[in-house]
């Protein structure tokens, strides 16, 4: 059987902490969907289009790695794709009280769907998106801590 996991989250942008993660989870998984989620309510810096190309030009040498996105919940949208796992990371202990939660409500949704967490490496536990947005904004050099696809993005939004 193949083992499917879903690497959710709003991506905007995706970071190197996030990509890290995501290398590490591609070996113990045969497939990895990184999923973006639509959410309407929520005020994004990119389209969801941008995200996903960001993403998809990220991606290079991960070969069990694809892309998607939804406005609907992530374990709704894993059963859909017969994905038995969901792939989160974890920063800090303040992570921890918000994923826990999160769990709670998905295993109350889907009993059947795990979710699985990896620690950030020593280096990238101190990157969020809204953290590489606010240093963007103020004129930070953020080369380092995110793909080169999302300098580009940045660079296209000026």
């Amino acid at each position: 059987m193949k083992r499917i996991a879903i690497y959710p989250g709003s991506f905007d942008p995706i970071t190197n902490g996030h990509l890290d993660i995501l290398k590490r989870a591609s070996k113990a998984f045969d497939e990895i969907i990184v999923l973006v989620a639509e959410n309407d309510e929520k005020h994004s810096r990119f389209t969801v289009k941008e995200r996903l190309e960001m993403i998809e030009g990220a991606l290079k040498g991960i070969e069990n790695v694809k892309v998607d996105s939804t406005k609907g919940l992530t374990v709704k949208y894993a059963k859909d794709h017969g994905a038995k796992f969901l792939i989160r990371g974890l920063r800090a202990v303040s992570d921890f009280e918000y994923e826990f939660t999160l769990n709670a409500a998905n295993e109350y949704i889907d009993h059947d769907i795990d979710t699985v967490y990896f620690m950030s490496t020593i280096g990238h536990n101190f990157i969020s998106s809204s953290y590489i947005d606010s240093l963007y904004s103020s004129g930070v050099d953020i080369t380092s801590l995110v793909p080169k696809s999302v300098v580009e993005m940045y660079k296209q939004k000026k």
